[in-house]
């Protein structure tokens, strides 16, 4: 199964489930790579009951991150789904996983068991904390890796409870981390020959994303506190209140400042000493958001963005999410992508962010039902139609696994 694209012909065992995992090879489907989704027969992928919402009984979650890829229910603790899985392995180039640490190897799956088959593999393993470590065997989970990574405790408005970042962003910087590895990986079997284990995890992914945070942490011996919508380093980069709401202000550089100032009638600030450099503006953050508001709550908002559009100042609305899908820029670079589901019906995908002029990512399948595709990928695999029957006799496939 391929789309023509920057990995045709390149096929992926995902043995993932819930996020960064199919997030990762969801955005490896999209770039023509045939992704087989191992599913287990009690209920499949745990996204498949996450919600609500549901669309006709399906999981809106689960429907948003497995575009483009086909599904086989198989029990993997079974010998026969053992071996049927490592046949699968022997057709495949990448493997991924994230299972809790620890259990694939119990399973005979694990990196050293598969190489054996197959030593070209690419191996990737998703965890909370990575395999090594004091935490080595202990499961994670976004929240967690947010909490332990800074994130949680830096975010949010000063004299508030800890807030988590809305966007689960340790579980998609570990998909995104872990396909940066993967390419990386594979393009050095394409060298060599030669495939590798490679690893990342929710607390590293979460980690690798505090650059302001642990650069002031490092060089100043200090844990930042939660600032709102303020930038750690320049001012003003932050939202300031206009007459019917909020707006983002982008003046991170003296030059942007000057216009930012003299584009709302505020020359005198450039005058105060309170405002004179990035510096100072940082030593005054209260001071400055009261004066700029001063003159920005005297407008509305879509005032304040054609006078800072004019005036060459970034500058941008903030959106609810109705909003943000109709934004004329969000609908010219095709990111609402409507896909046919055998159940759902219609359901909108979120468009691949990264456009390729020679072989562009293409979304052609919705995501699966519950083992839609698994006598295809059998057949793929090289068993025989009465060998498929005499798993399903034995319950390997479960009793959804079937493409009838």
């Amino acid at each position: 199964m391929t789309n023509g694209g920057a990995l045709d012909g390149v096929t992926v065992l995902d043995n993932s489930q819930i996020l960064a995992g199919p997030f990762c090879t969801m955005l490896m489907a999209d770039m023509g790579a045939n992704v087989i989704k191992v599913e287990k027969p009690t209920g499949g992928d745990d996204t498949r009951r996450m919600g609500p919402p549901f669309i006709e009984g399906e999981s809106a979650a689960f429907l948003q991150m497995n575009r483009n890829k086909r599904s086989i229910v198989l029990d993997i603790r079974s010998d026969d789904g053992k071996e049927a899985f490592k046949k699968l392995v022997a057709k495949s180039d990448i493997l991924i996983e994230n299972s809790r640490p620890g259990s694939m190897i119990r399973n005979g799956l694990g990196w050293d068991d598969l190489k054996v088959i197959s030593p070209a593999l690419v191996y990737c393993s998703i965890s909370g904390f990575g395999l090594t470590g004091p935490y080595g065997k202990r499961a994670g989970f976004d929240l967690v890796a947010q909490g332990m990574s800074g994130l949680m405790y830096a975010n949010g408005h000063p004299n508030a409870p800890p807030a988590k970042v809305p966007v689960p962003v340790a579980d998609l910087n570990a998909g995104m981390f872990a396909l940066y590895g993967i390419l990386a990986a594979y393009i050095h079997r394409l060298k060599t020959g030669e495939g590798q284990h490679i690893e990342t995890s929710l607390l590293e992914s979460a980690l690798a994303y505090t650059v302001w945070e642990s650069s002031i942490f490092w060089s100043e011996g200090i844990a930042v506190e939660p600032a709102g919508s303020r930038h750690r380093l320049a001012a003003p980069y932050q939202a300031l209140k206009t007459a019917d709401g909020y707006f983002n202000i982008g003046a991170a550089n003296q030059a942007n400042w000057e216009r930012f100032a003299s584009a709302i009638g505020r020359d005198d600030l450039l005058e105060d000493e309170r405002f004179a450099s990035n510096a100072a503006r940082m030593g005054s953050l209260d001071e400055l958001e009261v004066e700029l508001e001063k003159t920005t709550t005297q407008q509305p908002t879509s005032h304040w963005i054609a006078v800072l559009e004019e005036a060459g100042v970034p500058a941008g609305p903030i959106y609810n999410m109705e909003q943000a899908w109709s934004d004329p820029q969000v609908v010219a670079r095709g990111m609402d992508v409507v896909l046919d589901h055998p159940i759902a019906g219609e359901v909108h995908n979120i468009g691949n962010p990264v456009k390729m002029s020679g072989t562009p990512a293409q979304m052609k399948s919705a995501a699966p039902t519950l083992g839609q595709h698994t006598d295809e990928i059998l057949e793929f695999a090289g068993y025989s139609a009465d060998e498929i029957k005499a798993l399903r006799d034995k319950g390997v496939l479960g009793e959804l696994g079937s493409k009838d």
